[in-house]
């Protein structure tokens, strides 16, 4: 099974940022290291003193945008955004086209980030915090799968049971529509996974993405 060249460098990115920062991440310094990597809400944030006596202040910069989709909190939140760039990526990738994938992918994970940053500073008690991880990237490409191959049907790990995608969009978009609203604590952006659906379809919407003429790809 060969893998597209845009999924192919996602998934080595996400590796090597991980590794960087399993390498790195074991001292207070590298952990200083990657605060400018982290999403973090507008405004100045003071953590501390440094080893150094200075006071560790972190703060947004643009690439931040970015980055942060790149970096992952443990083995397992790697595992599964990693999981769903490849159920679905190598799809997209190869019926859309790897530069309009790759536009697609890094202009869905700016603009849930960007969407995050909005939420947290209207409600910087509830969400001021760094926001780190790919998944606004991976629900964009779960909606692109869904509106490509509409009738393609994926099998659950928890409950084991088929559903077609259209229908994992609707309940993955409600429940992150439902816990962004609430502002729950339980530690996960649900707001940049909604942004991921929501500047997802738009660019759908844009290019007038519809169904291929051919099967929907087989799910394992």
């Amino acid at each position: 099974m060969r893998i597209p060249p845009v999924t192919l460098a996602l998934l080595w990115t996400l590796g090597i940022a991980f590794a960087l920062q399993s390498w790195v991440g074991g001292s207070i310094e590298g952990q200083i290291a990657l605060l400018p990597l982290s999403l973090w809400p507008l405004g100045e944030h003071p953590l501390g003193i440094g080893p150094d006596g200075q006071m560790v202040v972190a703060r947004f910069y643009p690439w931040q945008l970015l980055t942060y989709a790149f970096l992952h909190a443990d083995l397992g939140h790697l595992f599964f955004n990693a999981l769903g760039i490849v159920q679905f990526g190598m799809a997209v990738e190869k019926a859309w086209g790897s530069r309009r994938f790759a536009i697609y992918f890094l202009a869905c994970v700016a603009g849930a980030g960007i969407l995050q940053l909005a939420v947290a500073a209207l409600r910087p008690a509830v969400d001021a915090h760094p926001v780190i991880g790919a998944s606004g990237g991976v629900y964009a490409l779960l909606l692109a799968f869904a509106v490509t191959f509409p009738q393609a049907r994926m099998m659950l790990l928890i409950p084991p049971i088929p559903v077609r995608a259209r229908t994992l969009v609707i309940v993955f978009g409600a429940i992150s529509l439902a816990y962004g609203v609430s502002g729950s604590r339980d530690g996960i952006a649900h707001v940049v996974h909604l942004g991921g659906l929501v500047i997802g379809w738009l660019l759908i919407k844009v290019w007038k993405f519809g169904p291929p003429t051919g099967p929907p790809p087989m799910q394992a």
